[in-house]
């Protein structure tokens, strides 16, 4: 069977191939609240970046979690919250910024106004629906498993696969893994294999690229979440779909850090049958802000209940939203959405 995994016209790929050469200073930059694709995507695209001679800067709004922050390069991305002067220096110098894994605007927060105030070229790599921010080239498959996916095929066409080293390797496949839940959703197409089997040439270790993601916890993060799925899980009856919520002040008795819980709401998807799992969770920061996470399995259509309840989007199989309300406002509110989906959840 031959397999195109080419996703760029010859027009865009001419456009973005001399964007980039009249380019020297670029900004790479990824949205609030990092997760593996966001992370994965920017390195792999960072990587083919400077491998033609470009000055990258990777800028991220917050904090990357520590199953993640091992790929190679993580170190040295810049985070606005910790490093403001020098976020906003590679914004005024950059003659180039790439937005890698978001296209809408607010995905940045307090980095929005740098985004939205650079005047400079703007070319957008990213997987999910509806994108509204402008951009000489968008490169937008609302249908890919992940940004890092995109990334892959876009240095493949643009002829960068040969100078692909073991590290933006490894930085895309993580991306790949962690966006499809190990390969369990939104990884059908075999495309996905074909791409994998291509990054396994440079040599990744993906069985520990595996272990440092998903066997990465911390002693009261396992306890933390086995409180979680024994004293809080709400399965609704007669349904296959439950929720659960985590307030602040579990969050403070078990040291919570950022990607303590990363997964989790992907475990109540292993009872047999269910089709949907929501995770309703208080804002560390923020009073009366719930961070919403739903997955789901089959044709179930998280995006749309996200849009209709959680004020939120994403993809069909895993979606996300907020709101602003207490937690058990919010409860109220996931019954609701649950109850609203009856018939596709018997």
């Amino acid at each position: 069977m031959d397999i195109n995994i080419n996703i760029l016209t010859d027009q865009e790929a001419a456009i973005l191939r001399e964007t980039i050469a009249a380019s020297h200073r670029i900004v790479v930059c990824a949205h609030k609240s990092p997760d593996g694709d966001a992370v994965g995507s920017s390195l792999g695209w960072a990587g083919y970046l400077r491998s033609l001679g470009k000055k990258v800067d990777i800028c991220v709004p917050d904090m990357i979690p520590d199953s993640i922050s091992w790929l190679p390069g993580a170190a040295g991305i810049l985070r606005y919250d910790r490093q403001p002067e020098l976020v906003q220096r590679a914004f005024d110098e950059a003659d180039l910024v790439c937005c890698v894994d978001f296209s809408s605007e607010g995905r940045l927060d307090e980095m929005d106004h740098l985004l939205l105030g650079c005047k400079t070229q703007r070319v957008i790599i990213d997987h999910h629906l509806s994108p509204n921010l402008e951009a000489k080239l968008l490169v937008s498959q609302p249908h890919a498993s992940s940004a890092s996916d995109l990334v892959f095929r876009v240095v493949w066409q643009l002829g960068g696969f040969p100078q692909m080293d073991q590290t933006w390797a490894t930085c895309i496949y993580c991306g790949m893994m962690t966006d499809t839940g190990g390969f369990t959703y939104n990884s059908t197409q075999p495309y996905i294999y074909y791409i994998i089997c291509l990054l396994l040439t440079k040599n990744i270790d993906k069985d520990k690229i595996y272990r440092n993601v998903f066997n990465n916890a911390r002693i009261p993060a396992v306890r933390f979440r086995g409180y979680l799925m024994n004293e809080k899980l709400q399965v609704v009856e007669g349904l296959h779909a439950s929720f659960y919520t985590v307030t602040r002040k579990e969050l403070k008795k078990y040291d919570f850090i950022k990607g303590d819980l990363e997964g989790l709401v992907n475990v109540p998807l292993t009872i047999k049958g269910h089709k949907l799992s929501i995770s309703l969770r208080e804002d560390t920061d923020i009073d009366n802000r719930i961070l919403v996470s739903l997955r789901s399995v089959d044709d179930f259509p998280c995006n749309k209940m996200a849009a209709e309840f959680f004020n939120g989007g994403g993809h069909r199989n895993a979606s996300g939203g907020k709101l602003l309300c207490s937690i058990q406002e919010a409860e109220q509110i996931a019954l609701k959405a649950i109850l609203a989906y009856a018939d596709m959840l018997k």
